[in-house]
């Protein structure tokens, strides 16, 4: 974050939810440090023996990137002021605390772009987050003007990922987003989908390209990309974002009244919600996992399931035969 994209003093406290969410998120954030770069190991520990989450390695660059982030959508969606705006410091300074850094965000997800770089400007000491969002439209001009708007609005003059979303005009946007990661406006270039009806797309997408990343659906019960594209993936040494990682909202309901298994403990999983996040980050092909909230405990429980040690495959075989 530049020192041109942060907010004055002055002008924070203008902000009409502004005063008590930059008290809160001063606090709480500082002192947050960087998290250790390890690859499939222990969570590490910083100096204040606060646990920090594990990381995964970006192929691209050997990068190290934490595996639990935060998805934007709804959560950050909401207007200053509001109950939910007030919360918001408290999610990204639990993240923050956990050692995560990915923030994923869209120019289609309402106010979430605004209010992500809002939040990211009042962070002291200088924000870790791992800035990531897309560009939903045809045309080159459009996307570009599109793209300077989510500058604009995270309030940076860099963005770490940016994502061709469900690869609407991609052909067009390609050639911009090559530019703009040789000059440094962005770091990685990546592309997303939603809906498994577009695999095959996707899948050809990849192999006639390089990208550094892709977004796509993973959760406990929706593994359709675990057929081609993950294998994929591996192969062509691009990173992988879970989206969705808890399905279409169903799964943590059919398995809240059912006991944690056995072994739980030793993976230090503390609920369901913990295991099904374990369950996308122990396959090697992924990097990280986005699940989306605006609560506080959500995003520690969240950040929780990429510490202690990953899934072995008869555990994760165990989860699937689970929800069937």
């Amino acid at each position: 974050m530049t020192d041109s994209g942060l907010f004055s003093r002055r002008r924070l406290l203008t902000l009409a939810a502004g005063v008590s969410a930059a008290l809160v998120f001063e606090s709480a954030a500082a002192g947050v440090k960087s998290p250790a770069s390890t690859e499939n190991a222990d969570a590490s520990s910083d100096k204040q023996g606060v646990e920090k989450m594990l990381t995964r390695n970006i192929p691209a660059s050997g990068e190290a990137l934490p595996m639990i982030g935060v998805g934007t959508y709804r959560g950050f969606d909401v207007e200053p002021g509001s109950d939910a705006y007030k919360l918001l410091p408290q999610v990204l300074t639990e993240l923050f605390r956990a050692g995560g850094t990915v923030i994923d965000s869209s120019p289609m997800y309402g106010r979430a772009e605004q209010t992500t770089g809002e939040l990211l400007s009042i962070h002291e000491p200088r924000s870790p987050g791992f800035l990531a969002t897309k560009v939903w439209t045809r045309g080159r001009e459009a996307g570009i003007a599109q793209m300077e708007d989510s500058f604009r609005l995270l309030k940076t003059d860099r963005i770490d990922l940016m994502q061709i979303h469900n690869l609407l005009d991609w052909k067009t946007h390609l050639p911009t987003l090559r530019q703009w990661k040789e000059q440094g406006r962005i770091r990685y270039i990546g592309i997303t989908h939603y809906t498994s009806s577009a695999y095959d797309e996707v899948e050809a997408v990849l192999k006639a390209e390089p990208f550094d990343f892709l977004q796509i659906n993973y959760a406990l019960d929706d593994r359709a990309v675990e057929a081609r594209l993950l294998p994929l993936c591996r192969e062509r040494g691009v990173a992988v974002i879970c989206n969705r990682p808890f399905g279409g909202g169903g799964l943590l309901g059919r398995l809240k009244d059912k006991p944690l298994p056995g072994w739980a403990g030793e993976v230090q999983a503390k609920s369901w919600a913990q295991l099904a996040l374990k369950f996308l980050i122990s396959h090697s092909a992924v990097t990280c996992a986005i699940p989306g909230t605006g609560n506080p405990k959500y995003m520690k429980e969240n950040a929780g399931a990429a510490m202690g040690a990953l899934l072995t495959d008869a555990q994760r075989q165990q989860l699937i035969a689970l929800v069937g």
